[in-house]
């Protein structure tokens, strides 16, 4: 690494404990990664929304992706932030979640259609902001866009999968996508 890697990767360090994932990725570029670190840090730790929907938001984006690695790193902080565990498996495996709180509902809503329709319904919208207000969908926006670019990144780049976990995903093995009568049986 030149100095300008090495100064990031400190700093990248200091904040996060290492530098790892999408962050060895992105040092190839410097500037984009200290943009990419930047936001990221602001979508994880500073923006307006409670953890636990920071949390679902990262998981939404990974699931929307497949990103294996970024789901891994988060479900455990997800569950423990107040994402309710049958929601986590729910969004796992591509099935509608159920919140208890209306405010959380609302949220996953917003997030599951502008993630799966690129659009959100007005009725969806207006509850989301009744809940959150313009700062609060303007932070969503920018998390799950976030977290979309890091899905990306973490698939393109194929960045470790963590083979003592077990995979997430029903439908995805490596880097593909497997149909469902090929899946591998589980005990």
């Amino acid at each position: 690494m030149d100095a300008r890697q090495q100064e990031l990767a400190a700093r990248i360090a200091g904040r996060r404990g290492a530098v790892r994932g999408p962050f060895r990725v992105w040092l190839h570029s410097p500037e984009m990664c200290e943009r990419a670190e930047s936001l990221g840090a602001f979508a994880r730790f500073d923006c307006s929304l409670p953890e636990h929907l920071r949390e679902l938001t990262l998981l939404m984006a990974a699931r929307n992706w497949d990103a294996q690695y970024s789901w891994n790193a988060h479900v455990h902080q997800a569950i423990e932030a107040g994402v309710p565990e049958a929601a986590v498996k729910a969004i796992a495996e591509r099935r509608e979640a159920v919140f208890d709180s209306e405010a959380d509902q609302a949220f996953y809503r917003f997030c599951r259609e502008i993630l799966d329709d690129h659009f959100v319904t007005d009725d969806t919208f207006a509850a989301a902001l009744a809940h959150f207000g313009s700062k609060g969908l303007v932070d969503t926006i920018g998390a799950l866009g976030n977290f979309t670019m890091l899905g990306m990144c973490l698939n393109t780049f194929q960045v470790d999968l963590q083979a003592d976990k077990e995979p997430p995903f029903p439908d995805i093995r490596g880097y593909g996508r497997v149909a469902p009568d090929t899946e591998p049986s589980r005990p």
